[in-house]
């Protein structure tokens, strides 16, 4: 039994699996989502039983958007959703305002240690595009449709998308699908980069499963966090140098861990590895990422809601 209220969260055979879990309201994004999502890819750092992490939707689509249902005039992007306030948490500020919602998530998700699958249902628009940027594999249904809709709505596109739309897609994709605002069909989001695969709609989990499960059975744990860290911190990277060095360091590190041993054994073996490394315990250091600027100013205040 999950213990979220707006997510679904279970684990089976190394694979977590996120459910947005409103489908009655196309799992439209909210404060208490928010929350349980954060609290959700907490719980995937925190497992060394949890390889992969999978994120779905519920029922007919991935997520509309913002749960715009409680807006008023003089607030009209509440992102709560009537009747859906957070009360067991409170935003932290930028400058006096509360932090978007979708990017404290997506910058949860760019930190999580363990690769994460987006497996896209349906209708993706907003937040609900911007949610999956910082995950490693984005593949979707034939069904599947996407909306970078903020400059229809009066605002701009959110969840630090602006740092990682151009970096996926590239400025002229990402600008053309901002400032059209159109909705997007998977063929095109596949074609521009967006997603990995387009799959048949019935095909969608078994085939994003197919994909965690290769991972489990066949690689390092170790290997595999590594190799996430050193390829979103080196985006920024002004030279291949600083990848150079870093690579040389947690090669050597690694070659001491214990999965090493096992990778080189099981291939002289043919068999398939068991590698007993733990992610909390065994990894070495890796580049801090992503990096908090020093001048951000933060703090809370009580009952603050975007």
């Amino acid at each position: 039994m999950s213990r979220f209220e707006q997510i679904d969260y279970a684990v089976e055979d190394g694979i977590a699996t996120i459910t947005l879990n409103r489908p009655d309201s196309g799992n439209a994004f909210t404060q208490i989502m928010r929350r349980e999502l954060i609290e959700a890819f907490d719980a995937v750092d925190g497992d060394d039983d949890v390889r992969v992490a999978i994120v779905t939707g519920a029922g007919k689509n991935f997520c509309v958007g913002a749960d715009l249902s409680g807006s008023t005039p003089d607030k009209p992007f509440s992102y709560s959703g009537a009747g859906q306030s957070d009360t067991q948490s409170t935003p932290e500020l930028v400058d006096g305002v509360p932090r978007d919602g979708g990017g404290m998530v997506t910058l949860r998700i760019a930190e999580v240690r363990k690769p994460v699958i987006a497996a896209i249902n349906g209708a993706a628009v907003g937040v609900g595009v911007t949610l999956t940027l910082p995950m490693d594999i984005r593949i979707c249904a034939e069904s599947s449709r996407f909306g970078l809709v903020f400059a229809r709505r009066g605002i701009i596109q959110e969840a630090a998308s602006s740092w990682f739309l151009p970096r996926i897609v590239g400025v002229s994709q990402a600008m053309e699908w901002v400032a059209t605002g159109r909705l997007v069909p998977a063929a095109e989001a596949r074609e521009g980069r967006l997603v990995s695969r387009v799959v048949p709609d019935a095909e969608l989990l078994s085939v994003a499963r197919a994909i965690a499960a290769d991972i489990v059975a066949n690689t390092s744990g170790l290997s595999v966090a590594a190799a996430r860290r050193m390829f979103w911190s080196s985006l920024s990277e002004a030279s291949p140098w600083t990848a150079h060095l870093h690579e040389t360091r947690i090669i050597a590190a690694l070659k001491q861990a214990p999965d090493a041993a096992e990778g080189v054994t099981s291939f002289f073996e043919k068999r398939a590895p068991a590698f007993p490394g733990r992610v909390s315990s065994d990894l070495p250091p890796l580049p801090e990422w992503p990096v908090r600027p020093t001048s951000l100013s933060t703090g809370t205040t009580e009952g603050a809601q975007q």
